[in-house]
């Protein structure tokens, strides 16, 4: 398991255009996906029917929502990354989303965090990341996205 990496706001603010973290590998489950459909009503057999996917899905099995995918972000940046100094977080959103290859059921994702600005807000500071997810051997990611968050102090 990777550490944890501890960095300050200000420290951050010196690291723009960097690679800060890449986090662990993290394993996308039938469960899973089966729980997200649940909590949206996003049923489709795409995402939990096992046998119709195996038989007559392009990709041979069950694969995520693109939605869980994104919001599992949230999950791979606590794990990975913690902003020193700030009582909270928030998403704030995301300037360009690409869902750019399917997960499967059972394969792992990770995410890498790229810093790709850090704005001044009031009570804190607004961060715009560039994030590459990838899933373990696969040759291109399967989620790009410039990714808001903001921390309050």
């Amino acid at each position: 398991m990777a550490e944890r990496v501890v960095v300050s706001a200000q420290d951050l603010a010196a690291r723009v255009g960097e690679e800060i973290a890449v986090s662990d590998w993290l394993e996308v489950t039938q469960a899973s996906i089966d729980q997200f459909a649940q909590a949206t009503g996003d049923h489709q057999w795409i995402h939990v029917d096992v046998e119709r996917s195996r038989r007559e899905s392009p990709f041979g099995a069950t694969i995520a929502h693109g939605f869980l995918t994104l919001s599992l972000l949230s999950r791979l940046f606590g794990d990975t990354l913690q902003v020193a100094g700030s009582r909270m977080g928030v998403n704030y959103g995301c300037n360009r989303l690409r869902f750019t290859a399917p997960v499967t059921a059972g394969s792992h994702i990770r995410a890498r965090f790229r810093l790709k600005d850090l704005t001044a807000i009031d009570g804190g500071v607004q961060m715009a990341w560039d994030v590459q997810m990838e899933q373990q051997g696969a040759e291109k990611p399967c989620l790009v996205a410039e990714w808001l968050t903001r921390r309050y102090d």
